[in-house]
Formats: structure tokens, C-alpha cells, sequence
């Protein structure tokens, strides 16, 4: 019987968020329930009654109360929340405006920067005033291509204290990406930065920032703020004005805009590498009530907490992370490399920022491990007791080097979710153990379960994650989708009337989620299906390997897995190497995972998010064009699979 890496002390569980709601229901309900499943199979089960508990725990902010939770939990798309309640995003995350620091910024270059929750709000609202003159109002469009940093913070609660629409790219993307996106969308206003500072080296963005202007004529306004010089030349963009000149007028008081629970608050972006990404808009109220969900239930976070997240601005995380100003927390904002100047570089500003809640990404786990830098041993993290990872599934060995390397008494949340819902299907608890390999349950009001090919429900096995009731945070719409087409596509096609998330998944007998990667990136050899992630985790622990990415190729009439491998500095890929390789991916998983290929190439691509791009490497093998190469962080990657004489063999 597997035992848990970490059990949650009764002292911890006792002063949980989770435990006060857990009580509130049972009050509110006449229920009993002590422990977290229980409370979740009531969520599922009751769903308006479990939202509605929800509101009032956290509490929502509103000026007009709701006269309906939903008109209809098994509607999807297309149910409706919350009718009645008027309410505006921008003030909820406001709530506080008090000298508690709100927001930190750390730079790699060693800036640091604080931002009160009072020094907050005066800025919002100096930013909304010039929006306001600038003719923004509900439903514009409002855009940021922008570094992590308080400025973007500050321009997004600005747009959405009006009821416009916010979306963010990072400035990492080129231009052609940003215009894949922002070129849909249309925005009447565009916050960018002049550049950024990454791995040491500034990165100058005025040229993009010209370029994209250009080419979306709905862009009235382009404010430009000063990262890399004190006022850079804006003569190349017509309508660009400096940030100072933006804000000027001196102090001023923010009005929110009352607006409708399902009115539009972000548009997110699928990663567009096959295809225009997908522009997903999201409500104020939906993105609000399951975010909080998420950071006061699942996290446990508290006004007295400090947070980081190594995210961008291009990544749901950042909006994500944002939401704990509803909670009155400090947030931790860091914009540069996590590995520059050194491995040790955001552990040593949790240790002196006093981070509670680090969030990163399973791959920063691995390069961390790779590394050999162990925070454990370095650094003193007194104050941190939960790590949450997200981004691709975590392995059991990574699982067991956090709590080996890192520290032994805290809560390993690894959660998964994605941009469609700006939040999680499966994610933390602070009453559950902690499992290696394991997400320790579904979120609460998420029916999620594990389908197999007959659309049933399976414990133990693996099948397709899916959702079969709706929830707030789901898109309103497609951009640009009349009819619905897209959004149906997307989503409910393979089992009509229920959410299918793309995602390969196992639910546990101790109701832990398994998460196995893409369904979309399954191999199909011999008619056998066949999930990457198995393979990755068996080769992921060889010590010679650096990097890896699987693939299927059309074969004789059939699909072969093609194994690809970064070799480490210092090795070489040997035929004793190749026959190790085989040995364990035959002995940890099958003889049909075993790859017909090992081939070595000097780098694997991957997206602006840090997603191994397996598909784009899949058709290059084919002779394939790849659309939408800005997606990619770094491009030129896919040259090394461009007719490969070992693939003809």
C-alpha cells in the first residue's frame, strides 16, 4: 500500500479555510461532513447549493444580488449563472486598500519594487481616469504586451473597473504571434513595454510594438511604459504616448462599473500551434468565483500570506495568481530568467521575500533537479508550505525531490486546469495526503471523471478527463463565433453535452487524479493507444538525458514511436546507451511503449509556455508545414527534424 509523502497536521487542517467552509455547509445544510470527498461528492451532486455556499464564504462583492444560481447544471455550453447579480471584477480584487503591501516585483537584474494595497487603488485609478478619457468603456477591448510587472497589474484593473475587456501577451512573443491574437480581437487601447532584461541581456520591443499598431487599425492608443530607458523615442508609433503623460492629473477616485455576473472580463488564447489560436472569453463573475475557489479552499491562502508564481503575462497563471488581491495577500511578481544569474535565484527571494505559496511549473522542477542546486541545504525557507506545480504532469521521482531537496514538511500541490477555464479540474486540498505522482482531487463543484471509449465512468484506469456539469468559469464564447461552431468543436464533440478537456487521466481508489498529457498527443502503434507521459517518466530519470520529446510516424501501413533525446553536456548517445533506454521503457511500462527510434538532436521545442510541442514535431518528421511558428519559444528547434536519414530506415 503506497504511503503519503506528507499528511496534513491536525493543527493545520484545524485552521484551514477549507475546514471553516466545510462548517458553514454543514450549518447552512443540515449535512455532517468531516472530511474533503465527502464535501466534494455533496458539490457535484448539489450543485447550485454548493456555488451559492460559496459566494457567501468568500464573499463576493456585489451591488445587485443574484435571483438564480443556474438555470440548468447539465447545460453545456450555455448555462447560466448567477442571473440578477451585478457586480465588477476590478472591485473585489480591490477590497483592500490599506499600507499591507500588496504587490512585490523582483527582477533578475536585482530591481526591486512594492506597491501598497493603498498605493495600488490610487493607481488603478489614475490609469482608469486616462482609459475613461480615452473612450474606453464595456466591451472594448484593452490589451497588454507587457513583462510581469505592477504596470500590467495596475493597466488590467483599470480596463476592467470600465467593464473592458483585458488580454496579455508576454513580451517574448514576436510580433506575428501577438497580431495571431490581438489581431482578432481588435483592442482599442495597447499597453506595452519599451523591452525587457532576460538571462542579462535587455530585449528591445519598440519595433514589434510598431509593427503590431500598425496592423490592427482599431488601435487608437498605444501607452508605452519606460523598462529598459527613461523615455524611450516613440516617433515610430503614431499613436503612442508616454505612461507618465498617460497618468498625469493627479489623484483620482475609481467608479466600478456594475456589470452582469456573465459579462466579459478576459479573452485567453489556445497556444496556436496548429491553427489561429482560439480567443476564449471568459466571464467577470465566473473567472472570480472559481478563482477564489481555488486560492481560499484548494490553496488555503490568507490575508497573512505571501505568494509567488513563476509565470508571464502570456499565461493563465499570471491572471490566476492576480485574483489573491481578493484575498488581501502579497503577491510575489518576478520578470527574468528563474535560472539567471544563478539556479539558486528565486529560491533566495522566497527565503527573503518570505514566500508561504511558490508556484511553478513541473519543467522548472526537473531543470531545477538537473541542476544539482539544492534549496534544502541553501536556503532558509521557514515561512513556505506549499509548492504548487502545474503546466505538463509532475513524475513520482520529481514528487519525491521536492520533499528530498526542497523541504520535507510542506504540501506538494500539483494542479492541472487549463485557459479555456482559467482554473483547475484537479488540483490541492489542505485535509488530503499527499500521494507521489498524484493531484490529491478534483476541485470541488467540478464533475469531473475519468471516460472510457463507451463515455462510462472508470476508477482505476485510465481514460478521457471530462466534466459533465457545467461551471462558472467556462467561456461565454468563442471570439468571432456566431453560431457556436468553435466552442462546440472544442469541447463536445466526442461526448455530447459533456466537457472533454483533451486530457488522458486516471481517478485513483483514493480519489487522487493521475494525469497522463494530451489525448490528442496519444501514438496509436499496432491500433493500441498508447499516452507520451509514460514514456517521458521512464526516461526522464535516465541521468544522461537532458530533454526528450516522443512521436509518432506513419510507418509501413502503420505508427512507430519515435523517441528524440538532448543528450547532457559531456555524453553522447551510444548503442549501449539506446539498449538501456529500450530496457527501461520495456520493464517500467510495456513492449509496445518501447520507442522503434532513438535519435539524438540538440534541442526539443517548446511553446512560450513551456509545453513540449509535440505535434509540431510530428509534422515536421511528415514533411508538414508548421502554422504559427511565433507560438513557439524557440522556432528554429524544429530544423533539427527536417529530413532526417535515420527516420527513412
Amino acid at each position: 500500500m503506497p504511503q503519503p509523502l506528507w499528511t496534513p497536521s491536525s493543527q493545520r487542517m484545524a485552521t484551514s479555510n477549507l475546514r471553516r467552509f466545510l462548517a458553514q455547509v454543514n450549518e447552512e445544510h443540515g449535512t455532517s461532513f468531516t472530511d474533503y470527498h465527502g464535501l466534494y461528492l455533496w458539490s457535484v451532486e448539489n450543485i447550485p447549493r454548493f456555488w451559492a455556499s460559496l459566494w457567501r464564504f468568500v464573499p463576493i462583492i456585489h451591488s445587485r444580488p443574484w435571483k438564480e444560481v443556474v438555470d440548468e447544471p447539465t447545460k453545456m455550453p450555455g448555462a447560466k449563472w448567477f442571473s440578477g447579480a451585478r457586480l465588477n471584477f476590478a472591485e473585489n480584487l480591490l477590497r483592500y486598500r490599506d499600507s499591507q503591501v500588496a504587490l512585490i516585483c523582483r527582477a533578475e537584474d536585482g530591481r526591486r519594487r512594492t506597491l501598497t494595497y493603498q498605493e495600488l487603488y490610487a493607481a488603478v485609478a489614475t490609469v482608469a481616469r486616462g482609459l475613461r478619457e480615452a473612450g474606453v468603456g464595456p466591451g472594448d477591448r484593452v490589451v497588454g504586451y507587457m513583462p510581469n510587472i505592477p504596470e500590467t497589474v495596475v493597466a488590467m484593473l483599470a480596463a476592467t473597473s470600465l467593464g473592458a475587456i483585458w488580454s496579455s501577451c508576454s513580451p517574448d512573443f514576436g510580433s506575428k504571434g501577438v497580431l495571431d491574437r490581438f489581431g482578432q480581437t481588435r483592442p482599442k487601447v495597447l499597453f506595452a513595454a519599451d523591452g525587457y532584461v532576460f538571462k542579462g541581456k535587455p530585449v528591445h520591443c519598440l519595433d514589434n510594438v510598431a509593427a503590431i499598431a500598425a496592423q490592427i487599425p482599431e488601435v487608437e492608443k498605444v501607452v508605452v511604459i519606460p523598462y529598459l530607458r527613461q523615455a524611450p523615442d516613440l516617433a515610430t508609433i503614431p499613436t503612442a504616448i508616454h505612461w507618465e503623460s498617460f497618468i498625469e492629473g493627479g489623484p483620482a477616485t475609481l467608479d466600478f462599473t456594475q456589470l452582469p455576473f456573465d459579462h466579459p472580463l478576459y479573452i485567453m488564447y489556445s497556444s496556436g500551434t496548429t491553427g489561429l489560436p482560439k480567443c476564449m472569453v471568459q466571464s467577470g463573475g465566473g473567472v472570480l468565483l472559481n478563482q477564489l475557489k481555488e486560492l481560499v479552499l484548494h490553496t488555503d491562502l490568507k490575508r497573512s500570506d505571501t505568494i509567488f508564481y513563476y509565470t508571464t503575462c502570456g499565461w493563465m497563471m499570471w491572471n490566476w495568481l492576480v485574483a489573491s488581491l481578493a484575498v488581501g495577500a502579497t503577491i510575489v511578481l518576478y520578470e527574468g530568467s528563474p535560472f539567471h544569474p544563478a539556479p539558486d535565484t528565486l529560491w533566495r527571494m522566497a527565503e527573503e521575500e518570505g514566500v508561504t505559496v511558490f508556484g511553478t511549473s513541473a519543467g522548472y522542477i526537473a531543470a531545477l533537479k538537473r541542476s544539482g542546486f539544492v534549496p534544502a541545504t541553501s536556503c532558509r525557507l521557514d515561512a513556505l508550505r506549499t509548492i504548487l506545480s502545474t503546466g505538463s504532469p509532475l513524475s513520482k521521482e520529481d514528487f519525491r525531490y521536492v520533499y528530498h531537496n526542497v523541504k520535507g514538511d510542506l504540501q506538494l500541490a500539483s494542479i492541472s486546469g487549463g485557459s479555456d477555464l482559467n482554473g483547475c479540474f484537479a488540483l490541492g486540498n489542505p485535509l488530503s495526503p499527499v500521494y507521489e505522482g498524484e493531484l490529491q482531487c478534483r476541485g470541488l463543484g467540478m464533475k469531473v471523471f475519468a471516460y472510457d471509449d463507451m463515455g462510462q465512468p472508470v476508477i482505476g484506469q485510465r481514460g478521457e478527463l471530462v466534466c459533465a456539469a457545467a461551471f462558472p468559469s467556462m467561456p461565454v464564447a468563442f471570439w468571432d463565433d456566431a453560431d457556436g461552431s468553435k466552442y462546440r468543436n472544442a469541447y463536445f464533440t466526442r461526448f455530447p453535452g459533456v466537457w472533454s478537456h483533451g486530457d488522458y487521466i486516471e481517478i485513483t481508489e483514493r480519489q487522487g487524479v493521475i494525469i497522463y498529457g494530451r489525448s490528442d498527443a496519444t501514438l496509436n502503434p499496432g491500433g493500441v493507444r498508447i499516452g507520451t507521459a509514460e514514456i517521458y517518466r521512464l526516461v526522464e530519470r535516465i541521468e544522461e538525458i537532458a530533454d526528450s520529446v516522443v512521436v509518432g510516424q506513419e510507418w509501413q501501413n502503420d505508427t512507430r514511436i519515435v523517441l528524440f533525446v538532448v543528450m547532457k553536456d559531456g555524453f553522447i548517445l551510444t548503442d549501449e546507451l539506446r539498449r538501456r533506454i529500450v530496457s527501461e521503457v520495456r520493464n517500467g511500462a510495456s513492449p509496445r511503449h518501447v520507442p522503434a527510434k532513438i535519435i539524438a538532436v540538440p534541442e526539443i521545442p517548446y511553446t512560450l509556455n513551456m509545453k513540449k510541442v509535440e505535434l509540431a514535431v510530428q509534422k515536421v518528421i511528415h514533411g508538414k508545414e508548421v502554422s504559427n511558428i511565433d507560438s513557439l519559444k524557440n522556432p528554429n528547434a524544429l530544423s533539427h527534424f527536417v529530413d532526417l536519414e535515420e527516420l527513412n530506415t
